[in-house]
């Protein structure tokens, strides 16, 4: 009997250790819907291990997979893939592999299956290389609060079921082939969150109800003002209307919007001047309305120097403010009279008869006109070639001015970028568990494995919001670790700056083995995939847009990524390792520094003193300045002795003399005095005696003088002359 008691306990102890069945497995049909799906989608690499044994609602979740069960039933549906959508690519990008299944795949049966779990609350089926139309049945997810679908290759019209879904909170279709117009929303009364950017949508403007909290609509083809409607849209925080065809004015009341913090309308045709009345929201902290048709000056809460806010303004014709990459007035002018006005109401329309007889009378006038003009200028042509030699070739030059002028989209917007918030774009500093490391890093695969040295592995990731992370793993030694723990900890916390590869969080591990416990710190950084400056000035492509203008630029924002190592945290971060392939430019063209000495591993380069350190970063800094001088990648000491001379005898035998020395790639395109400079302060940083090389804050005050020369030059017109 004592036996049987204790063999008793013994089970249902066991059976204690297992969840109860109406917890721990979904009904069978779901499950076999599931499996339907892992077919329908050609088994991706995140659902590969499915079995028939699989509990699916204890699959451990990831970067790309996630579901979540609710009284045997699936909730929700996370699946990310790895097809790039054909949006996101350059056109003239080669393809390597599929970005779509196969044409064996129909987008209406994958709808038709899934639409099955009844129950999903969230659905995420992202860069999975879904394509076609996506079909009228996906209303049928009567409980669906959060819809993405992004990144694929779905065509056709948004379809207006979408409308009658009353439960969405959140649709991102973000990164497809839609087109045509959106069908109205305004009845979806809890929508917090619509996302349509990188499509082909317009050219209508949405109808949306007021509850938004984000609107994205950029890189899509809507033509029209912008709405009256935006004016109640009191919850809204992020609007993104660029790189579109709005036309007509800014409206005021944009600005003033109360919650309104980030507001982009670039790359449009709006035009006309903002009232000088206008007023902003306390909240509002980035304006961009680059590369539009402005004229006039800026109201005084949306000028550059605001303090409290960050404004983007370049490639318009406004008078007010720094004059950098600015068009003139004809060209607004001009351009905004070629734009289309919006299509015409009905009652706009009862006007097109007398319209067509005033027309016809213009147009005898518009005749005469021209032919009156073409008398005149072959008069005035007559005169100019007996005057040739009396006037001064400029304003000639000047007609060309604008053409010559413009920039690529890629790079005419990254110069005003520089003055980006310090930690503009940056999550909260985040205190990870191991299980997020553990899950970021695919539980530290050997694919993921980037770097592997005496400082330790550095591993690629992506963290739960689909970002990209390195996870640099730090292993402590023993000696004085308790006391300096928490102190590096918090240095480490303080190092966030739009010139730095950021510290984005980290996660403190330690392993009680014996004889002696073990700490690991793993730091999370940001990850910056677009090249360094070596890849850069290496690259022909590249290298041809990185006019003076630019580099100066990127240089400024090198020299301010030390300063703030240097002074913006206590103790100072000196010994930084600073060189080409460890300056990394960002999508924006904005430089970040990469491997700097981070907390955990002062001390790490040798017994040098901190002022030792100070200097040797600046005489770093001093070769690669001197390599974004000239375009020569330098490989040794005796490089740097040769160009550093040969800089010193431009500086002694004049302007000509010391232009051969420079880039090629940059002549015409820089101030003599911005270049002069530059030049002086690079050959001060590379000093053999360090007690001579200047501090950071001195090269940094040169940099910006050098660069404000060079905008009032361009300004004046010369840049565009010569180029």
């Amino acid at each position: 009997m004592k036996n049987f008691c204790v063999c008793s306990s013994l089970l249902l102890v066991i059976l204690s250790l297992f969840p109860s069945s109406s917890t721990a497995q979904l009904t069978a049909t779901e499950s076999r819907i599931l499996f339907q799906v892992q077919k329908l989608l050609e088994y991706p690499p995140a659902l590969q291990g499915w079995f028939n044994w699989t509990n699916f609602c204890y699959l451990p979740p990831s970067s790309s997979l996630k579901i979540v069960c609710t009284n045997n039933r699936v909730t929700e549906l996370t699946v990310v893939g790895n097809k790039t959508s054909p949006s996101r690519l350059p056109p003239s990008f080669v393809i390597s592999q599929p970005t779509t299944l196969s044409r064996s795949f129909s987008i209406d049966s994958f709808f038709t299956t899934v639409t099955k779990l009844s129950n999903l609350k969230v659905l995420n089926l992202v860069s999975l290389g879904l394509w076609g139309p996506l079909p009228a049945k996906i209303n049928r997810f009567r409980s669906l609060e959060q819809l993405n679908i992004s990144s694929n290759s779905i065509s056709g019209s948004v379809p207006a079921s979408l409308a009658s879904m009353k439960n969405l909170r959140k649709i991102n279709l973000a990164d497809n082939m839609f087109n045509g117009s959106v069908p109205d929303l305004e009845g979806l009364a809890l929508l917090e969150e619509i996302n349509l950017g990188n499509n082909h949508i317009g050219p209508a403007f949405p109808s949306l109800g007021n509850s938004l909290v984000s609107l994205i609509l950029r890189n899509n083809s809507v033509r029209s003002e912008i709405p009256k409607m935006l004016t109640s849209f009191d919850q809204l925080q992020q609007l993104d209307l660029s790189y579109n065809k709005l036309v007509g004015p800014i409206p005021s009341f944009l600005f003033s919007l109360p919650s309104l913090q980030y507001l982009n309308v670039a790359q449009n045709q709006l035009s006309g001047a903002l009232s000088l009345n206008t007023t902003c929201s306390a909240n509002l902290q980035v304006v961009d309305i680059s590369q539009n048709l402005l004229i006039g000056t800026l109201p005084s809460c949306v000028r550059s120097k605001s303090s409290n806010r960050t404004v983007f303004d370049s490639w318009n014709c406004l008078s007010s403010g720094v004059s950098k990459y600015q068009h003139t007035y004809r060209y607004c002018h001009k351009e905004a009279l070629a734009v289309k006005p919006p299509v015409k109401t009905q009652q706009e329309e009862s006007k097109i008869k007398i319209g067509v007889v005033l027309g016809i009378i213009g147009g005898i006038i518009v005749i005469a006109g021209v032919i009156g003009l073409l008398i005149l200028l072959i008069i005035k042509k007559v005169g100019d070639r007996k005057k040739k030699n009396t006037f001064d070739s400029r304003p000639h030059l000047e007609k060309f001015t604008f053409q010559a002028s413009q920039m690529p989209n890629s790079d005419a917007r990254h110069v005003p970028q520089m003055m980006r918030l310090p930690t503009l774009g940056l999550p909260p500093y985040h205190v990870f568990t191991l299980e997020e490391i553990e899950d970021a890093t695919n539980n530290f695969d050997a694919s993921n494995l980037m770097v592997e040295g005496s400082q330790g592995q550095v591993y690629r990731g992506w963290v739960r919001d689909g970002a990209g992370v390195l996870v640099k793993c730090v292993k402590l030694k023993q000696k004085n670790m308790h006391q300096n723990l928490v102190q590096n900890v918090e240095a480490l916390s303080k190092l966030r700056h739009r010139h730095l590869v950021s510290v984005l969080g980290h996660c403190t591990v330690t392993y009680q083995e014996p004889p002696n416990a073990a700490t690991t710190v793993f730091i999370v950084l940001e990850n910056i995939s677009n090249g360094s400056l070596r890849d850069h000035l290496t690259d022909w492509r590249k290298k041809d847009w990185l006019k003076w203008p630019q580099r100066m630029a990127v240089s400024i924002g090198i020299a301010r990524g030390v300063q703030y190592l240097h002074t913006g945290v206590a103790p100072g971060v000196f010994g930084n390792n600073l060189k080409m392939d460890n300056i990394l430019l960002d999508e924006s063209v904005s430089a970040k520094i990469s491997n700097y000495n981070l907390p955990f591993q002062i001390g790490s380069n040798g017994p040098k003193t901190s002022a030792e350190a100070e200097k040797e970063d600046i005489y770093q800094l001093g070769v690669i300045l001197l390599q974004v001088l000239t375009g020569k990648l330098i490989k040794s000491a005796s490089e740097v002795n040769e160009l550093k001379l040969e800089l010193e005898k431009g500086l002694a035998e004049g302007q000509s003399r010391l232009r051969l020395a420079i880039d090629p790639s940059t002549q015409g395109s820089f101030a003599y005095q911005s270049l002069k400079t530059a030049v002086e302060i690079t050959i001060n940083c590379l000093c053999r005696d360090p007690s001579k090389r200047p501090s950071i804050d001195n090269v940094l005050w040169n940099l910006q003088y050098a660069i404000q020369v060079q905008e009032g030059w361009t300004s004046s017109g010369n840049l565009s002359a010569q180029m």
